[in-house]
C-alpha cells in the first residue's frame, strides 16, 4: 500500500528536480560511507552530533565524579553513602557495558 500523499511527495520532488535543487550537493558523484549499522545510521549520526555516549560512559563520568566526593569527604557517615553509591553505579557501568556490546 502506497504512502497516502505519495502523489503530493512524487510532485514535490519533480519540482525540486526540476529547479536545480538537487544540483551541486555536498558529496555529489561521491560514493556513500561505509556504515555498519545502515538501519540505525541517522540515529547514530544524529546521536554523535549532538554529543550523545553510551550509557556506560556517562555513568563512568559520574563514578568518577563519586570518587573524587569520597576524597573530599570527611564526615563517615556520607563516605559510607558515598561507597554505596560507588558500588551501585559499578554494577550498572557493567550491565550497560553487557547491553551496549
Amino acid at each position: 500500500m502506497d504512502h497516502p500523499l505519495i502523489d503530493l511527495i512524487n510532485q514535490k520532488i519533480a519540482e525540486a528536480q526540476a529547479d536545480g535543487s538537487f544540483d551541486n550537493l555536498e558529496g555529489a558523484g561521491k560514493p556513500l560511507p561505509d556504515c555498519d549499522d545502515p538501519q540505525n545510521a541517522l540515529l547514530n549520526r544524529l546521536v554523535k552530533e549532538a554529543g550523545g555516549v553510551p550509557e556506560f560512559v556517562s555513568l563512568s563520568r559520574e563514578l568518577a565524579k563519586l570518587r573524587e566526593e569520597l576524597r573530599e569527604t570527611g564526615d563517615r557517615t556520607r563516605r559510607h553513602d558515598i561507597m554505596k553509591e560507588m558500588s551501585m553505579m559499578e554494577a550498572r557501568i557493567e550491565l550497560a557495558r553487557k547491553a551496549y556490546r
